[in-house]
C-alpha cells in the first residue's frame, strides 16, 4: 500500500500567498516539492537555490530550474528586483548571517515569504524551564548537537529584525500541531506563545531604497 505524501502546513500558506503567474525564487528549496506545486498550481515562473547536491539533483529530475548555492553568499549574484516574491521556508535559522540574507531578499524581491520554527512556543519554554536542557519538540526535532539551526529566535525577534531591515508585515500565520490558524496583521505576545512555527509575508517598504 502506497503512503500519501505529507503536506506541510507552511507550504499551503506560501502557496496562498503567491499570486498567479508571479516570478518566484525559493531559497533553500530542498527537493523542489514547493517549487513544483507553485509552478503547477499557481503557474508561477519559478527558480530555486539549494545548497545540497542531492536536493539540486531531485529538483532537476522534476524539470525545475535550480542552481546550487549558499544563501549567505550567492543571493548577491541576483540583480535588483529580479523576482516578485522570494521564499525562505524553514531555512533562515540555518543561515550564518540571517540579517544579510533578509537584506538580499529585500533587494531582489518586492515581497518575502519566510517560515521558521518559533523558540518562543509555550512547549519550548516549559521544556527548558522544567528540564534545564535544550528542548526537542515536533518543530525542533533534533538535539542541540545535531541540529543545523544556528540562529533560533522567537516570532517577536524575527518581526523586529524584518522591520529593522526595510520590511513591513503584511501577515503572519500561526502553525501548531501541523495546523494553520487564520493570518494576523500583528505579531502579538499571544501569537508568539501559541505558535510552534509561523509564516511571515513581508512587503518591502517602497519609499526606502534597497
Amino acid at each position: 500500500m502506497s503512503l500519501l505524501p505529507v503536506t506541510r502546513a507552511d507550504h499551503e500558506i506560501i502557496l496562498n500567498a503567491v499570486p498567479e503567474g508571479a516570478r518566484v525564487l525559493d531559497v533553500g528549496c530542498g527537493d523542489g516539492d514547493l517549487l513544483a506545486r507553485l509552478k503547477k498550481e499557481r503557474r508561477a515562473i519559478v527558480r530555486g537555490m539549494e545548497l545540497s547536491q542531492s536536493g539540486v539533483n531531485a529538483c532537476v529530475a522534476k524539470g525545475l530550474s535550480v542552481v546550487q548555492g549558499d544563501a549567505d553568499f550567492d543571493l548577491a549574484l541576483y540583480p535588483d528586483n529580479s523576482f516578485d516574491i522570494v521564499v525562505l521556508s524553514r531555512t533562515i535559522q540555518a543561515t550564518r548571517r540571517p540579517e544579510m540574507v533578509l537584506r538580499q531578499m529585500r533587494r531582489i524581491g518586492a515581497k518575502a515569504v519566510v517560515s521558521l520554527p518559533n523558540f518562543g512556543f509555550w512547549q519550548v519554554r516549559l521544556s527548558l524551564l522544567l528540564t534545564g536542557r535544550m528542548p526537542v519538540t515536533q518543530g525542533l526535532p533534533d538535539s542541540w548537537h545535531e541540529t543545523e539551526n544556528l540562529h533560533l529566535c522567537t516570532l517577536l525577534d524575527f518581526d523586529d529584525l524584518a522591520k529593522a531591515n526595510g520590511f513591513t508585515l503584511e501577515s503572519v500565520t500561526r502553525i501548531a500541531a501541523g495546523k494553520a490558524s487564520a493570518p494576523s496583521v500583528r505579531t502579538t505576545r499571544l501569537l508568539n506563545w501559541l505558535s510552534e512555527e509561523a509564516v511571515f509575508v513581508l512587503k518591502r517598504i517602497a519609499a526606502d531604497r534597497p
